[in-house]
């Protein structure tokens, strides 16, 4: 049987293999029984720790939604990813070069269980994200039941629509989030952040992520809405990002820079698992 650790990072949980020293191959029925909170484990995704593709990665990551889709990428899961390689000994590096289907990251551990990350440049052309616009812009409106609402499109390795609310607690995540998540304008379906402007160097987020739901945490929905606050001109180039499972802080200097989120990232147990 497969053994398995369960980790979160600020409430976003997830389930880890290490597909290097086991063999671990997942169909999306066993992704989801193993999502199941329920019935299997429970989690908001599951990683697999797998061997470098190239030369120049020390690993290779692969994130599966609990719907049991493939995803391009995870800010969370990232610094779950670092934590475990290095608890696992199967790295002592405090740098670990990571390949991932959106492209290489770089993850940096810090003191008292706190991991850095560079998550790359954020992409904002429409054909890269992917989302139907003739052209790029700051904000697009989107026509979802009825209602035009203002959004920014963003990649960081993965689609998000950014929304910005007068308040987090009143918004209606669970309404506008998956009819957004499935519009035809994101032929990848994408991912919905609700966020509030407390002021230049403080956000509140809620995000609903495809494939998942609304989660307590999503590392790379406070990177596309600090990336969504920068492009208007509303935010500083070093974010606080509050989210329901806790804190995370974002910085990016613009342009092609890269964005950089620092946050937690703990074990909870382990186990084994009968697939």
């Amino acid at each position: 049987m497969p053994t398995f650790t369960k980790m979160q990072g600020l409430g976003n949980d997830f389930v880890v293999f290490d597909a290097i020293g086991q063999q671990v191959d997942l169909s999306p029925a066993q992704v989801r029984r193993i999502a199941d909170r329920r019935f299997g484990i429970g989690c908001d995704q599951i990683l697999l720790v797998e061997p470098p593709r190239d030369a120049t990665t020390d690993f290779y990551y692969r994130i599966f939604n609990a719907d049991g889709s493939e995803v391009e990428q995870c800010g969370n899961g990232a610094r779950c990813f670092a934590r475990f390689v290095h608890e696992k000994g199967l790295s002592d590096k405090e740098v670990i070069d990571v390949g991932t289907r959106a492209g290489n990251i770089r993850l940096y551990l810090e003191p008292h269980g706190q991991v850095r990350v560079n998550m790359g440049r954020p992409l904002l052309a429409p054909p890269d994200i992917p989302f139907v616009a003739d052209t790029q812009h700051k904000s697009y409106l989107l026509e979802v039941d009825g209602e035009r609402l203002t959004i920014a499109a963003v990649s960081m390795g993965n689609p998000h629509a950014v929304l910005q609310v007068k308040s987090v607690d009143e918004a209606p995540v669970h309404r506008l989030g998956p009819l957004i998540e499935h519009h035809p304008r994101f032929p990848n379906r994408v991912n919905v952040g609700f966020m509030q402007i407390i002021d230049p160097a403080h956000i509140r987020l809620r995000v609903y992520e495809r494939g998942a739901g609304e989660t307590l945490a999503c590392g790379t929905g406070a990177c596309a809405a600090v990336v969504a606050g920068r492009i208007q001109g509303l935010l500083n180039e070093r974010v606080e990002v509050d989210l329901r499972g806790g804190d995370l802080v974002i910085e990016w200097q613009g342009g092609e820079a890269p964005v950089w989120m620092s946050g937690p990232a703990e074990i909870v147990f382990e186990g084994s698992i009968e697939l």
